[in-house]
């Protein structure tokens, strides 16, 4: 049940995200005079709406996203435009949707068109959804990293390993009689250490950070070392010979302990730097993102384990958000903290998605008001006798078609890979 409700808050925190973008659009669209017949939340059949003056408000049944409509976001065909011939795919594409957009016009509205706002009106406009996202994730990751904390490892153990794990026993879990089989115990237990001991230092390299450990045990496998750890308050020495283990980083020394954590407050001027960090991992994932899903789907039905780096929908989201709500082993400040940073994570991603320049997300309309910018600043430049008009975007539409069919087919791919093979925390 704690599951569930993890689940449901997860979900339901990335639907107020999306709300709060299509507000982000709304309220300046408004307030320059635009007319929006509606505001919607999620795609597909309508589970609620109501009608507030002169726009409808509502929920959808599929939680992919949102969008406000608009009148006029296309601008009429330029005058003199030769019309002559028979048309083509694309052009009857093309014309179609400038039609279905022009005849949402009521008479005397044209100067209430999102095509006939200024540049800056427009960008900003179309800036406000991603722009509100970016500032919720700064919100939700402060909230996170300066109010709640994060989980910094420390010296003092949570764990310690009583066999050297292998591909037998990868837990390193001893066997009823207390042995390992044929793996070896670990230094840790023949040490006789113990869940709440703290390592003090190993071969007289003091540990005062847990990553100290790493750098103490560098190239020591098979050798003889001395570890200093305090245990209810007495310091006590020993020696050991050091274990090793062989994974994908190569072969190592290897103690057996894990480290306990305490939550530590970062400054708000911590904020900005750690977001800039996940920004740069996003955008090559973002970059990267058709090859992976392509993978994903190649070995969705086969016994290949999935990149859990990789892709993940709207359900694998829910489920991870469910995962930490009812982990027995997190305590509720540390449930809390990745809960926030989970829906941190989804509002930086959304505004870095939502500023790829192509229609029809947000970044496609922003190239097209800056490129209608770029055009009347150069015929100001020449002193042309006249402004260019708006950008024709309906000239756009063919690959706003295109590229919502690859991104329904992408996001039914990752969806169908979150039923079949989940992402789990572990």
């Amino acid at each position: 049940m704690i599951g569930v409700i993890g689940f449901v808050i997860v979900i339901v925190g990335l639907m107020l995200s999306i709300a709060l973008h299509e507000l982000g659009h709304l309220l300046p669209a408004k307030k320059f005079g635009v007319r929006v017949p509606q505001y919607m939340v999620g795609f597909g059949p309508t589970l609620w709406s109501r009608v507030r003056g002169e726009t409808e408000y509502g929920v959808k049944a599929i939680p992919l996203g949102g969008y406000i409509r608009m009148i006029g976001m296309y601008p009429p065909r330029a005058v003199g435009k030769d019309t002559s011939g028979k048309p083509g795919v694309f052009e009857t594409w093309i014309e179609d949707a400038r039609q279905t957009s022009l005849g949402e016009i009521h008479e005397g509205e044209e100067a209430r068109t999102f095509y006939n706002l200024s540049v800056p009106r427009k960008l900003t406009v179309m800036f406000g959804g991603p722009v509100t996202n970016l500032i919720l994730a700064f919100f939700l990751f402060a909230l996170s990293m300066c109010v709640i904390g994060s989980p910094e490892p420390t010296t003092t153990l949570s764990r310690v390993y009583v066999c050297v794990p292998t591909d037998a026993n990868p837990s390193g879990i001893a066997s009823v009689d207390g042995g390992c089989g044929d793996g070896q115990k670990t230094a840790a237990a023949m040490l006789g250490l113990r869940a709440g001991d703290t390592l003090n230092s190993v071969d007289g390299k003091q540990l005062t950070h847990w990553f100290d450990l790493g750098d103490a045990l560098s190239g020591k496998q098979g050798n003889t070392v001395v570890v200093s750890f305090t245990r209810d308050g007495v310091t006590q020495q020993k020696s050991v010979v050091l274990g090793q283990i062989t994974d994908s980083e190569g072969t190592r020394a290897f103690l057996g302990v894990s480290p306990g954590s305490v939550m530590m407050r970062s400054s708000l001027g911590d904020v900005g730097p750690f977001m800039q960090r996940y920004a740069i991992d996003s955008v090559a994932a973002l970059k990267s993102f058709p090859v992976s899903v392509y993978h994903l789907a190649r070995d969705l039905f086969t016994s290949a384990p999935r990149d859990p780096n990789g892709p993940i929908s709207v359900i694998g989201i829910g489920k991870i958000g469910g995962e930490i709500a009812s982990t027995p082993d997190l305590s509720l400040s540390l449930k809390l903290s990745s809960s926030l940073n989970l829906l941190g994570s989804l509002n930086l991603f959304l505004f870095l998605f939502n500023m790829v320049p192509l229609l029809p997300l947000d970044g496609g309309h922003i190239a097209g008001a800056l490129f209608e910018g770029a055009r009347r600043t150069w015929a100001r430049i020449r002193r042309a006798p006249q402004l260019p008009g708006p950008a024709d975007t309906a000239r756009l539409t063919p690959i706003a078609y295109v590229a919502t069919l690859a991104l329904l087919t992408m996001s039914l791919v990752v969806i169908l890979a979150d039923i079949i093979k989940p992402i789990s925390l572990g």
